[in-house]
């Protein structure tokens, strides 16, 4: 089992933002989809070479 490697703390104040802020985000991306775990590993992925391609193509 991995080894968890972050150590922090978020405020009950913070936390409750962070909820309200993705509650936000699933208001106005309501197209959205949820994915199985078999669906997600058949996407294509991009390998180092395609994500470099790919940032050369946004600039």
């Amino acid at each position: 089992m991995p080894t968890n490697r972050i150590s922090a703390t978020l405020s009950t104040k913070d936390l409750s933002e962070v909820k309200q802020a993705l509650s936000t985000i699933r208001e106005k991306l309501p197209f959205l989809i949820s994915l199985s775990f078999d669906e997600r590993k058949r996407l294509a992925r991009l390998g180092d070479r395609s994500r470099a391609f790919v940032s050369k193509a946004l600039e």
